[in-house]
């Protein structure tokens, strides 16, 4: 019989386009060598006399989703061919397809809605559906593309917002994943959004400027009025050397008196300013009044607090000062006896008859007679009394 050599090997896909032997038989030596890693996942069953040599493998996974190749060598057999090629297909379910948006969601744009399932063999394929916001399947646009998972929309506008479901299938089973796409207004650029902020804090800045002047301007004319400012009008004329103007005065005199006279008492034909700028001006010294009447009232009230306060305090630090003596003197007292006590006790030590002594001689003083004591010279002859109501 012919030495045959049967030999199995796998294409790696590899760009030098190589293959790596799997598995090598040499019928002569009924020898078989395995390669490390397929033992125990590869067996071959050879016979040569049936022509057979097929190989089998156990504990398939998705690496082995290759093109197998089997080669024989007969010494001396040129006809026929020597080698064949398989291909296997393992089949993996796809995995839940994970969608996305590419690009910015605004009116006018151009995006892509992505859809990928990490495995699945054979390959799977994609489909997209898509309903609006009022659950309504869409009207695809003649430029939308959908290929290899990825949808493009171009141009979108409001109407292209919804849901949109990509389906990941293959011959064992599907998986789905959906998003939500909301077409949004085009977003200002950095420059816009800082030129309209700094045109509204700048009307802020006018509005407040206006509006402290005018505030300013009418404080002016009420403290003008408060301070019994006159009405604008031409001044008095003074009588000169020569008594020209005094008759204007007088006349001007006149007309005040109509002025501050009473309506009723005005005479016919003069008086024909209108009071009602008097009578303003009255109304906004009697406001004014009545505000100083006001900040009288609480300055009043903000003095007589300061003053019980002043008198508490006054009466808090009298008695703390009375405390405070009561307990130096008591002190003072207590330790002066003490030292006494002590002085009178250490003389007691050294001489135990002074205290009898002692009180023998002051009782001996009593017993003198009152003649005997020492007392001031009275002098002879007293001065005359003077009487002072002379």
């Amino acid at each position: 019989m012919p030495d045959v050599i049967v030999q199995w090997s796998v294409d790696d896909l590899e760009p030098d386009g190589q293959r790596k032997s799997i598995v090598t038989h040499y019928s002569y030596r009924n020898e078989t060598n395995i390669k490390a890693a397929y033992e125990k996942r590869v067996f071959l069953d050879v016979d040569v006399a049936s022509r057979k040599a097929d190989l089998r493998l156990f504990s398939i996974r998705l690496e082995d989703n290759k093109e197998f190749e089997c080669r024989i060598n007969i010494p001396g057999d040129d006809e026929g061919k020597p080698a064949a090629t398989t291909r296997l297909v393992v089949l993996v379910a796809p995995s839940t397809p994970i969608c996305a948006i590419q690009g910015k969601a605004e009116y006018g744009q151009n995006i892509n809605l992505t859809c990928k399932s990490e495995e699945g063999s054979p390959p799977p394929t994609y489909e997209w559906t898509s309903l609006d916001t009022r659950k309504v399947p869409h009207i695809k646009s003649p430029r939308t593309t959908s290929r290899g998972g990825v949808m493009s929309l171009f141009n979108i506008t409001k109407e292209t917002s919804g849901y949109y479901t990509c389906t990941s299938s293959n011959k064992i089973r599907s998986a789905s994943c959906n998003v939500t796409l909301s077409v949004m207004p085009r977003s200002m650029n950095i420059g816009s959004t800082a030129g309209i902020i700094a045109g509204v804090v700048a009307a802020l800045i006018i509005l407040a400027v206006v509006i402290y002047c005018c505030c300013c301007r009418k404080k002016k004319e009420e403290e003008e009025y408060a301070m019994g400012v006159r009405e604008e009008g031409p001044p008095d004329k003074e009588p000169d050397r020569n008594g020209e103007g005094a008759n204007d005065r007088r006349i001007d005199d006149d007309d005040r008196s109509d002025v501050r006279a009473p309506l009723r008492d005005r005479p016919e034909g003069r008086g024909q300013r209108d009071p009602s700028p008097r009578r303003d001006r009255d109304d906004r010294y009697s406001d004014y009044d009545d505000g100083r009447s006001d900040y009288t009232d609480r300055r009043s009230d903000y003095t007589d607090r300061r003053s019980d306060y002043a008198d508490r305090r006054e009466h808090y630090d009298d008695d703390r000062r009375s405390d405070y003596a009561d307990d130096r003197r008591s002190d003072y007292a207590n330790s002066r006896e003490r030292y006494d006590d002590r002085l009178e006790r250490h003389a007691q030590d050294r001489h135990p008859n002074a205290e009898r002594d002692a009180r023998y001689r002051d009782d001996a003083r009593y017993d003198e007679p009152y003649d005997d004591r020492d007392a001031p010279p009275v002098p002879s002859k007293k001065p005359p009394r003077r009487d002072y109501d002379e």
